[in-house]
């Protein structure tokens, strides 16, 4: 068994979250993700931070963003992007909240593989500067450009999927 792969750095941010009355006759509220406040505050997770015609912010806990040495690619173009991002994703809770964080994260292709699981609310939001600022600093150091290998293609074999007859017998 091969020992976890553990993250090169790791930055705790608070994660805030959005309920807005929905106009539907199937569900009452309408929750996502709507950004990341950088480290922890202290503050107990679900404090209300703002209520406003039908809409109310929540602090709804904190995480952190885990950057490996593996995904600088991904970092890069994140935060080459233009707009670079931080996805939350919120998974359904059986408790008092209707949902918990179960991640954040700063790689593009983790938070897509996130909406895999039917139930998660996954949403990328804006990425804070400082966290901008540390995540370029981590790629700066801990990057390494590789180069496209492209590999070479066995020729095919057209008796492959021939009909085989035991020795001897014909068709």
């Amino acid at each position: 068994m091969s020992p976890a792969v553990v993250p090169a750095l790791r930055i705790p941010v608070g994660v805030v979250v959005e309920r807005r009355k929905a106009d539907s006759t199937w569900i009452d509220f309408v929750w996502r993700g709507t950004g990341v406040l950088p480290d922890e505050p202290k503050m107990t997770p679900w404090t209300v931070l703002r209520e406003q015609e039908g809409t109310t912010l929540f602090y709804a806990g904190s995480a952190t963003v885990d950057l490996y040495r593996s995904e600088t690619a991904r970092y890069r173009d994140n935060v080459a992007s233009g707009a670079p991002s931080i996805w939350i994703v919120l998974t359904p809770s059986g408790g008092a909240r209707p949902y918990a964080v179960s991640a954040v994260t700063a790689d593009p292709a983790e938070g897509e593989a996130f909406t895999e699981a039917g139930d998660n609310l996954v949403d990328a939001v804006p990425m804070p500067e400082t966290l901008r600022e540390a995540i370029e600093c981590f790629v700066a150091e801990h990057h390494v450009d590789t180069e496209f290998v492209k590999r070479e293609r066995r020729r095919a074999d057209p008796e492959a999927l021939a009909r085989r007859y035991p020795e001897g017998g014909t068709k």
